[in-house]
């Protein structure tokens, strides 16, 4: 089981989001608090480099997290809309 932390700056992008991408939003969350930063299940998975990933919750919301190896602390630092992701 990992440790699953979402940022504020994060926890803001989703209270922005619609209520059917926050439920996916969860769904992310308990995947990667079950199952680890690898998720290659979701739509547009990535390895961003050093430790980063991000995953398409929709055409237009996606999500961002890191996780340094062999750590169970994952850390979701981004939730938004495409046009603003930090990568």
């Amino acid at each position: 089981m990992y440790k699953v932390f979402i940022k504020k700056k994060a926890l803001k992008g989703i209270e922005k989001m619609p209520v059917k991408i926050k439920e996916k939003m969860n769904v992310l969350v308990k995947d990667l608090r079950d199952k680890g930063p690898i998720r290659s299940e979701w739509p547009n998975f990535s390895d961003l480099g050093e430790d980063l990933y991000h995953c398409h919750l929709s055409y237009k919301w996606i999500a961002c997290w890191k996780s340094e190896k062999n750590s169970i602390v994952i850390e979701v630092y981004y939730a938004g809309s495409r046009e603003n992701a930090p990568y």
